[in-house]
């Protein structure tokens, strides 16, 4: 039995347009018909056809111009080019653009069931080597983290090393990178993964609650304490407890806490008989927290004590070559969640996004994704859909003066480098006392 096919007739002539959508709907296919290019393409935005079935000679836009773009806007949708003018000449040209198929005027009905009959084959065909390509697409992939830029690699190398021993972790890395994606990963691969993943942003609790819920409570240890309670520690039993934000817990909660680590035994508020707990210490945090404790800020034992094995996620603008991949998992994503089928990005949009600096890293990514998809009124994203992240960033002016030009590379690549003076020297391939030479020429400051 012939694949059902979602078909559009383009025509200027509406004699084929009814006689071709008649011919079709007998055999049950979705059709719809055009009468010029600019209304095919109206039509394209909206919903997505498996085939086109268009005329060679149109006016304003002729049959090879809109293969050309259906071929560069919606390179799935099939396009059978017809005629009543046939030349070797547009033959050629029409299949050299991509058209499956070329057609005289009048047509045969055996023509046309050969050729959707061909067209299924080659969909079919198309859906199992999706199939495949989904398969590799999941090396880019780990558990929910996306990537395929080198930076991504090492994380992915490194989370099934890390998980199979229970030292403690430090995830570092800006807002929005995906540290807790991470830790649920290190998580998932150990011989913890059958017993609780707890994660607890410590920069959200004050120290009272924060010790509460991590060691429990005894029936009358404080005011409103009606009961016992037992405490994330000894619940997790096993498990994983992570830290979201560690360095912005008191001095006290880190002495607390290193006992913990170091006895395995914690002792609820009110209680006086320790209890043996089990579980695996992952910690993020977005400060520099060498730098808190040389400042005394941070206690250098706990610190030591916690950053056992230290990962760090790269932000976004030093992988820009997941942004395209990371686009069209949002894009499946969140078509989805809306049902709504908003499924490509023009070049201009997608260059635009890769050219956008995202402090917010990946996080902010989605939620431009999210909005433009939610607000969208074609399947097509462009450029002023994204227009809400400010023009003069999403566009950034090229200055014509090459000292500007030169000053602008070295201050994006110093930002880049988070000001490491060598590994800034390094990437834009001078020594130190040169860049020490321009940043002072420049005027350049690391931003506070």
């Amino acid at each position: 039995m012939q694949e059902k096919l979602k078909i559009m007739v383009v025509d200027d002539e509406q004699i084929v347009r009814e006689s071709l959508y008649q011919w079709f709907k007998k055999f049950s296919h979705v059709v719809e018909t055009a009468a010029s290019g600019f209304e095919a393409l109206e039509k394209l935005e909206k919903v997505p056809f498996d085939v086109l079935f268009v005329d060679i000679k149109m006016p304003k836009m002729s049959g090879l111009e809109l293969l050309e773009r259906v071929k560069q806007e919606y390179p799935d949708t099939s396009v059978v080019i017809i005629t009543a003018y046939g030349s070797i000449a547009s033959a050629v040209d029409a299949m050299k653009m991509g058209a499956s198929d070329y057609l005289l005027k009048p047509f045969r009905p055996d023509q046309m069931t050969l050729v959707l009959e061909k067209i299924a084959g080659q969909r079919e065909l198309l859906g199992k080597y999706r199939y495949v390509k989904g398969l590799l697409a999941e090396k880019t992939r780990f558990d929910n983290i996306i990537g395929q830029s080198e930076a991504m690699q090492v994380i992915f190398d490194l989370i099934p090393e890390v998980a199979q021993s229970d030292s403690s972790v430090l995830i570092t890395g800006e807002t929005g990178t995906g540290k807790e994606l991470v830790a649920k990963a290190i998580h998932a691969k150990s011989h913890r993964a059958n017993s609780p993943f707890i994660a607890i942003n410590c920069g959200a609790m004050p120290e009272s609650l924060l010790e509460s819920e991590l060691f429990g409570h005894q029936k009358g240890a404080f005011t409103g304490a009606d009961k016992n309670r037992k405490g994330f520690l000894e619940v997790i039993s096993g498990g994983t407890l992570f830290l979201d934000e560690i360095g912005e817990i008191s001095a006290k909660m880190q002495v607390d806490l290193l006992r913990v680590l170091e006895e395995k035994k914690i002792l609820r508020i009110g209680e006086r008989h320790p209890i043996d707990v089990d579980f695996r210490l992952i910690s993020s945090t977005l400060r520099d927290l060498e730098k808190e404790v040389a400042e005394g800020r941070f206690r250098e034992d706990f610190f030591y004590r916690i950053n056992v094995i230290r990962l760090e996620i790269p932000p976004l603008r030093k992988r820009r070559d997941d942004i395209p991949l990371l686009i069209r998992h949002f894009l499946r994503k969140y078509s989805h969640e809306t049902t709504k089928q908003v499924d490509h990005v023009t070049n201009e949009a997608l260059e635009c996004l890769k050219q956008y600096p995202w402090p917010g890293n990946v996080r902010e990514l989605e939620n431009a994704i999210e909005r433009a998809v939610v607000l969208s009124k074609s399947r097509t994203l462009d450029a002023q859909d994204f227009a809400f992240l400010g023009g003069a960033r999403l566009r950034p002016d090229r200055p014509r003066d090459l000292r500007e030009m030169e000053k602008r590379h070295v201050e994006e690549i110093l930002q880049e480098e988070d000001w490491n003076i060598s590994h800034a020297a390094q990437a834009l391939g001078i020594n130190r006392v040169t860049l020490h030479k321009m940043i002072k020429r420049y005027g350049l400051k690391r931003p506070e």
